[in-house]
């Protein structure tokens, strides 16, 4: 079964609950965290991170003086030569004078 993961390492597939792209080998979607396989000897916890690479937490706020505004939340991935592999709105959304959102981005590295 290592040999067969290890040929698919990087392939993707449609969650089948919220139909975000994710690894074939999830067995629970990070997106919606629906369980989509149960794991060998009974597991069905998602399996846990090899590696946390990146983990990056900010708030953004607008202050009462300022009067509303918007944001919008992009994730940009590019390749070792700087070219753009995927580029991804995640959200967007108003604040009004006052409001607080806070946005946490983590990405981990999975051992096939």
């Amino acid at each position: 079964m290592a040999d067969r993961r290890a040929g698919s390492s990087g392939k993707t597939r449609s969650c089948p609950h919220c139909r975000a792209t994710i690894l074939e080998s999830a067995a629970v979607c990070p997106a919606c965290q629906h369980h989509l396989r149960f794991e060998a000897r009974g597991r069905t916890a998602p399996q846990p991170a090899g590696q946390v690479a990146l983990k990056v937490s900010g708030q953004i706020s607008r202050g009462t003086a300022a009067g509303p505004g918007e944001y919008s939340v992009v994730v940009v991935i590019r390749d070792a030569r700087g070219t753009e592999i995927a580029r991804k709105v995640i959200g967007v959304g108003g604040l009004a004078p006052g409001e607080e959102r806070s946005v946490d981005l983590t990405v981990e590295i999975f051992d096939t």
